[in-house]
């Protein structure tokens, strides 16, 4: 590049990087240039392959604070990789979240007095696609703002064609293979959406509940307890299961019931006639030691229903009323119920209103023994918020036992691994104990169900009815109604490292999945490794295979990531008033905008209040702009495997510091490549070791042992690590070190100018390099100054930086020597700086400067460091004393063994000094003191350990040479 041209690039860096660093005007339109240019689009063109797939968010409103972190996190190992020159893929894509969007979409449509069943379900289901375009977009537009480089061209939503179609061929032959079958069973029921739910989305609530305590009388008159009682005491936290009991349960090493196991009792209310049982379930300290078993309306009483074959009895209907009719069923295999009547004063109230009235029946009848208060479990539907009711119904599931099975050994052979290692654990455990999958959801947003159902009842199973009538030879005479359900949203997300690549779509390229899949990772919450992360691994080893017919696995490795909690540790939560948008600290939000976010959507006043008060009082100033690569650096630099991380706004601000850091090291590096007139100065375009020295060679040595640190970081997904190796590399060393040292030789006429063109080599060269290396987790601001400082070393070789290539260690650079003489005049330095602290000297003051006691290796060593330690330190002479000269009166500090002194005469006041070594020697004395009381107490030095003696009597002698110097150098200052 000519002088002129490297001027006139030069001058154009500096114009395009302003005095002061605004991410806001940086990142505006930069995403959308990388996007245009196709930079996250996949080439099939290397050897090496990576992919991801993105964790579909809900289309049901904006990304939270999760979703960043998570999203940080795959976009720092996909940019990583894309810039190693691979094959990559980050495969975008959303959710529809059944229940959650239906709850939104009903909610707004409640809002202007509409009912879904007022719109019927095709209208309704039209209602809901109009605002999944709506949110759908929002949610992409948050991504995108967060710097994620998604491969757009390749967006996916679980309800696709493409993605239905993959949903409804492994339906049908999960089906057709036996997999998959309608039964009954006891399910999480949500009486308001009138839908059962998976475990994830019932959340325990603490409450404060009661345990009643009522008597079941023996149904024989001869049968008493062992204190002569005709009853039993049930304790229940739900009186009103009383009317679907089947019999009354004990543990069979109580004593106090032995005798009656095989007896019976009648139930109040409904005079029933159940029998006692025994079951090691029961708990003997629990209430009195008996429990009722209700197998229709409990979890832990159906499993001990079916172990002892007891009759399911269900007493609600789908709203949580009292059936008048209760259904009797004599086994699960029972199609159709006995009907059992129910007292008429119950049938068809509420199961709470009941609850009150059998309450009040028994306490008016004298069966109602006594009420205590309980702290309970409360499981409310995460949407809805109402008791979840277990409820006997009829579902369809999917038989897990042969699904599981190569999905073990698939994680015990290494297949797949989780980083960390413990999470192996949590996923055999649940791999182990696996009940069968119920898939259907009493939903009208979803992927319906492919299956038909005849005037008889009977069931056919194909993608279509068409299919139907062909595969099970039915005319057209039979009258055919498709199943009203639709399938759990864990379903079709199962099937998302494959369905979203094209595997049941004849008109994908069928590159794309041979070239990525299986996927390399999964990043994902520990949370959702049973409910998503097990559930794929048994999907794809069933359905995807090899050329050689072998089962392919979703994925290499899951890299399991914490939850994102506030400052305290709390998780964050809207009820907690403690929720962070990442959009709100990337663009700033001010006070009263965040208080009205805050508490918009709060029920209840005093709630508000609280969070408005808690508010106001922790953001004074609204969150100020800190901009995407500060934000994105914090969540990498908390990035600690499988630990939570507690958010600190504090960490952003430090971190917004940390990209002022290198926008103004940049513009000084660029400053000092051209003259007063604006002229550039000499730059080599190559390195030249020969003129370099210890900084050239420190700081390259540096740069190399860095790259290949955050390499192997990277390839541990220890992304905490990786910051840590960046801040430590750009602000400590490079920053605070090598620019400081290039400074100080630009500035020094000794100089020869080659070693100066060679130094803003190495400024620019360094830099450059870094910046390369940071962009995976700072794409911005390393994007925008990259721009400015590769043309001046010919490296625009790239259009960008999003694909230029990622650093490789250059080992013989790697000098373990450099980096120890660096380090030690890094101590050098920081002594003599300590020194003009204690004695209060300015920087401009040039400092005589003694050393005593040096070996001949420090001696070696300061021959090669000695200019830079008396330029940077400040030091105007430099002498060496033997051990046996006495020294002046100094002011010194210890490298090691070694004494670095300044001699006080003429540079300090010595009254003051005195003062100040007066203070300094009682302090010692006291701690000379304490420790020698210690070492004159026998007990001590007879019951401590001998090594604990021994280093409290070497902490002493220390001490006491101490105080022999300082007395020493008192009385030198007595005598000035």
């Amino acid at each position: 590049m000519s002088n002129q041209n490297l001027t006139t690039s030069i001058q154009a860096a500096l114009q395009q990087l302003e005095n002061a660093y605004h991410p806001a005007t940086v990142e505006a339109g930069m995403y959308q240039g990388w996007e245009d240019n196709g930079y996250f689009a996949p080439t099939f063109d290397k050897e090496e392959s990576f992919s991801i797939a993105l964790p579909p968010p809900n289309v049901t409103g904006s990304l939270h604070m999760g979703h960043g972190f998570n999203n940080t996190i795959m976009d720092a190992l996909t940019r990583f990789h894309r810039m190693n020159g691979e094959n990559t893929l980050w495969q975008p894509g959303t959710d529809h979240a059944g229940i959650a969007t239906q709850m939104v979409v009903e909610r707004r449509l409640n809002a202007e007095g509409i009912k879904r069943h007022d719109l019927g379900r095709d209208a309704f289901v039209d209602k809901v696609w109009e605002w999944k375009e709506e949110s759908g977009g929002n949610i992409t537009s948050q991504i995108r703002r967060l710097g994620s480089s998604v491969d757009w061209t390749r967006e996916r939503f679980t309800m696709d064609d493409g993605l239905s179609n993959a949903v409804q061929e492994v339906f049908v032959r999960l089906f057709d293979d036996g997999l998959i079958y309608r039964g009954k069973r006891l399910v999480n029921w949500d009486p308001n959406f009138q839908s059962a739910l998976s475990d994830l989305e019932v959340e325990n609530h603490d409450e404060k509940g009661s345990l009643w305590h009522f008597r079941y009388h023996f149904t024989d008159s001869d049968v008493t307890t062992q204190d002569g009682k005709n009853y039993l005491v049930v304790a229940t936290t739900r009186p009103e299961t009383l009317l679907g009991d089947t019999a009354v349960a004990v543990n069979p090493s109580d004593e106090r019931y032995a005798h009656l196991i095989g007896k019976t009792v009648t139930l109040p209310i409904t005079e029933r006639v159940v029998p006692i049982v025994a079951d090691d379930y029961v708990e003997s300290d629990f209430g009195t030691g008996c429990v009722k078993i209700t197998p229709a309306h409990d979890f832990n009483d159906y499993e001990l229903g079916r172990r002892h074959n007891l009759p399911l009895i269900n007493i609600l209907d789908a709203q949580a009323h009292i059936l008048p009719e209760m259904q009797v069923y004599p086994d699960l295999q029972t199609r159709e119920p006995s009907l059992e009547t129910t007292p008429e004063r119950y049938a068809g109230l509420e199961r709470f209103e009941a609850r009150k009235q059998l309450v009040a029946e028994a306490t008016e009848n004298d069966w109602l023994e006594a009420i205590e208060d309980y702290a309970l479990k409360a499981p409310r539907g995460d949407r809805s918020g109402v008791i979840v009711e277990p409820w006997l119904t009829d579902q369809w599931y999917v038989a897990v036992e042969k699904l599981a099975k190569p999905a073990i050994e698939a994680v015990e052979d290494g297949s797949i691994e989780f980083v960390p290692a413990q999470y192996k654990n949590m996923y055999m455990a649940w791999m182990t104990d696996l009940q069968d999958w119920c898939i259907s959801r009493q939903l009208w947003w979803g992927h319906r169900i492919p299956a038909w159902y005849n005037e008889a009842g009977n069931i056919y199973v194909a993608r279509d009815e068409a299919e139907v009538r062909s595969k099970y030879n039915l005319g057209a005479d039979v009258t055919l109604t498709q199943d009203n359900d639709v399938l759990d949203t864990w379903f079709s997300s199962a099937l998302w490292t494959f369905s979203t690549l094209g595997w049941a779509d004849g008109s994908a390229d069928p590159r794309v999945m041979a070239t990525f899949h299986p996927t390399s990772v999964l990043v994902t919450g520990f949370d959702i490794i049973f409910f998503w992360v097990a559930r794929m691994i048994m999907m794809t080893l069933y359905f995807v295979k090899n050329d050689d017919g072998s089962a392919q696995i979703p994925f290499k490795t899951v890299y399991v990531h914490g939850l994102v909690r506030d400052g305290n540790g709390q998780k964050m939560s809207k009820s907690k008033g403690n929720v962070l948008d990442p959009i709100d600290i990337i663009d700033g939000i001010d006070l009263e905008s965040l208080v009205a976010k805050r508490t918009s959507n709060m029920m209840n006043p005093k709630d508000a209040a609280k969070i408005e008060k808690q508010t106001r009082k922790e953001f004074v100033d609204g969150i100020p702009a800190y901009g995407t690569d500060a934000l994105r650096f914090t969540f990498t630099s908390l990035a600690s495997t499988g630990r939570d991380i507690n958010f600190d706004l504090k960490r952003v601000e430090g971190y917004r510091n940390f990209c002022n850091k290198i926008w103004n090291a940049s513009r000084f590096v660029l400053m000092n490549c051209v003259d007063k007139e604006g002229n550039a100065k000499p730059i080599d375009q190559s390195a030249n070791s020969d003129v370099w020295e210890l900084p050239e060679r420190w700081i390259m040595s540096r740069l190399n042992s860095t790259i290949s640190d955050i390499r192997q970081h990277f390839a541990q997904y220890r992304l905490d690590m990786v910051s840590q190796d960046i801040y430590e590399f750009i602000w400590n060393e490079y920053c605070d070190w090598y620019v400081e040292l290039a400074k100080a030789s630009l500035n020094d006429d000794a100089v020869s100018d080659e070693r100066k063109a060679q130094i803003r080599y190495v400024l620019l060269h360094v830099l450059e390099t870094a910046l390369r290396f940071t962009h995976p987790i700072m794409p911005y601001l390393t994007e925008e100054v990259w721009q400015t400082i590769a043309p001046l070393l010919g490296r625009k070789d790239t259009d960008s930086i999003v694909v230029a290539a990622y650093p490789q260690a250059n080992d013989a650079q790697i000098s373990e020597q450099v980096e120890a003489d660096m380090a030690w005049l890094q101590e050098m330095i920081a002594s003599i700086r300590n020194i003009r602290g204690e004695m209060k000297l300015g920087n401009a003051v040039r400092l005589p400067v003694l050393l005593q006691g040096i070996t001949q290796d420090e001696t070696d060593r300061l021959a090669r460091i000695e200019n830079q330690f008396k330029a940077l330190a400040k030091v105007d002479s430099l002498d060496i004393l033997s051990t046996d000269d006495t020294a002046p009166l100094s002011s010194s500090s210890m490298v090691g063994q070694l004494r670095v002194l300044v001699p006080m005469k003429g540079l300090i006041d010595p009254t003051a000094e005195l003062n100040r070594l007066g203070k300094a020697q009682e302090k010692l004395q006291k701690q000379a003191d304490g420790i020698a009381r210690k070492l004159g107490n026998e007990g001590f030095v007879s019951k401590a350990p001998a090594d604990v003696v021994e280093a409290e009597r070497a902490k002493l002698a220390e001490l006491e040479g101490q105080l022999d110097t300082m007395n020493a150098q008192i009385e030198q200052l007595k005598a000035l």
